[in-house]
């Protein structure tokens, strides 16, 4: 990857704060009754997809990471 100016950087960031906005907006435009409807979608979804039988031990180990952060972190 060619490297950038701090000009290009800043422009790249403008337009993503720009797409952030945009979003937001049509976001706050979105009627609840949609946003539920959306909602049920995706929990009506779920049985499509194949269950990962690695998925409670990754969840485990996931979780067993934070212990041991907040343990070393003293949170």
């Amino acid at each position: 990857m060619a490297p950038i100016t701090p000009a290009e950087a800043r422009e790249y960031q403008d337009r993503w704060k720009l797409i952030d906005a945009l979003r937001l907006e049509e976001l706050q435009r979105t009627s609840m009754d949609t946003k539920l409807r959306q909602l049920a979608s995706l929990m009506a979804s779920r049985g499509i997809f194949q269950e990962d039988p690695r998925r409670e031990d990754e969840v485990r180990e996931v979780r067993r990471r934070w212990s041991e952060l907040r343990r070393v972190l003293g949170a």
